[in-house]
């Protein structure tokens, strides 16, 4: 495999242009899914090929859901056939590594009438599945995955046998919305009520989906009950946003590289997503929002423009994590390109992703030069990070992990000289256009 090589500063002036974004995978899944649980057609426009929506309509394509793709129109039509639509699959179910796909499934599944099994692929199979499997035996279902020797969890694959599931009121210990995805996935399935409590807000596109669909779902603050047993109805079309997600590399690029100005557009507005922005502007940097309105979208969404502008360092909160989780690897790059100190604290869930990313991307910033420290207080960890507002090129791993590797490349092109990332293949997980977008905005 040929390395990807990219000529830092030298080489490159800035970020200008505009960008659309590809849908957001998150909300994709969701509305795969529930298309899958209703009755009748519904159109997803804007859908993201990335692996890990395709690995979903694949498990449903083996469930017997019929689904057919429209890559000129970049949509796909789901032929739902209601809650009990799903047939039992002839063989156990690959999930590849789509790890919102296997946690959101369990779910479905459970409250099932036939049994299946999950497998995964090498990378998932290594990532813990007790915070789910835990409370939906709470509801009753039977649910047994792989003990290895000496752990305390449990992991791909899992076992799902037929069960009768019943309402819970369950407080979720560990901010996760993919636990709390699953239990409202099996609430469907419940004859009566089931209600969640939060430790925290978390991302909320599955409740926005399910109210979309016509479920009995209420949402209270941090507070979340579901009414069971009663059929979604298909709103017809779901529009998915651009992908804040994937927009998060290019906004960190645009705001340290000198003389950048970027529009993206369409882009998911989420609240409960919001916190990159929000951690980004205390930094300094300049980003406006112009809100845009679509009736066939169940989330707020808007145009992002960002002028690079010098950040200063600051502290990201623990309570903050969840609505960045996944742009810290990135906002670990903004912070390292800052003037002064930002500290992220209790990032621990960063271990338990694709690779652990606090040493992925503590691996790779050392390498380009970065002032950074771990610092652990109990159970709790803290990232330190000395911002010096420059990185030197280097030999770069990607650990196999999409994040890490779109990363690496945006602290590449504003570090001075040559940095070479072992593979960047792996993208292909959450954006595989992401090569192609980099070079329709930095100009040289």
């Amino acid at each position: 495999m040929r390395p990807f090589r990219i000529r830092g500063l030298s080489g490159i002036r800035a970020v200008k242009g505009k960008l659309t974004l590809p849908g957001d995978k998150s909300i994709a899944h969701r509305a795969i899914i529930l298309g899958a649980l209703c009755r009748g057609r519904t159109v997803v426009r804007n859908f993201p090929a990335n692996k890990d929506c395709l690995a979903t309509l694949e498990v449903f394509r083996r469930l017997g859901i019929k689904s057919v793709r429209d890559s000129k129109r970049n949509c796909v039509s789901i032929y739902g056939k209601g809650l009990f639509g799903l047939k039992k699959p002839e063989s156990p179910i690959f999930i590849e590594e789509s790890g919102t796909t296997y946690r959101l499934l369990l779910g479905v599944l459970s409250g099932q009438d036939f049994p299946s099994k999950l497998c995964a692929g090498r990378s998932l199979s290594r990532r813990p599945m007790l915070r789910v499997i835990a409370p939906l035996r709470r509801m009753s279902a039977r649910l047994a995955g792989c003990a290895c020797r000496g752990a305390k969890d449990e992991y791909p694959p899992v076992s799902v046998k037929v069960a009768s599931l019943k309402p819970i009121t369950y407080r979720i210990p560990v901010a996760s919305a993919q636990v709390k995805s699953a239990l409202l996935m099996a609430g469907l399935y419940v004859n009566g009520v089931t209600r969640l409590i939060e430790p925290v807000k978390t991302r909320d596109h599955t409740e926005k989906m399910l109210e979309f669909f016509k479920a009995g779902i209420k949402v209270k603050g941090r507070n979340i009950s579901l009414k069971g047993a009663k059929p979604l109805v298909s709103p017809g079309e779901v529009f998915i946003p651009g992908d804040i997600s994937s927009a998060a590399f290019f906004i960190v690029l645009a705001s340290i590289l000198p003389g950048s100005r970027a529009m993206f557009e369409k882009v998911s507005l989420n609240p409960s997503r919001m916190g990159m922005i929000k951690a980004l502007k205390r930094m300094g940097a300049d980003i406006k929002i112009s809100p845009v309105k679509c009736r066939y979208s169940t989330e707020p969404m808007g145009n992002i423009t960002v002028k690079s502008r010098v950040l200063k360092g600051a502290v990201v909160k623990k309570e903050e994590i969840p609505s960045l989780i996944d742009e810290l690897p990135v906002l670990m790059v903004a912070a390292a390109f800052a003037r002064g100190k930002t500290v992220f604290t209790g990032v621990e869930e960063l271990r338990v992703k694709e690779t652990d990313r606090i040493n992925s991307m503590l691996v790779g910033l050392k390498a380009m030069g970065a002032v950074s420290r771990l610092v652990k207080k109990g159970r709790r960890e803290d990232i330190v990070i000395i911002g010096k507002g420059c990185l030197t090129g280097a030999r770069l791993k990607s650990f196999s992990d999409h994040r890490t590797a779109m990363s690496a490349a945006v602290a590449g092109l504003a570090a001075s000289g040559l940095t070479e990332i072992d593979d960047m293949n792996c993208v292909n997980k959450s954006f595989p256009g992401f090569t192609a977008a980099l070079r329709s905005l930095v100009t040289g």
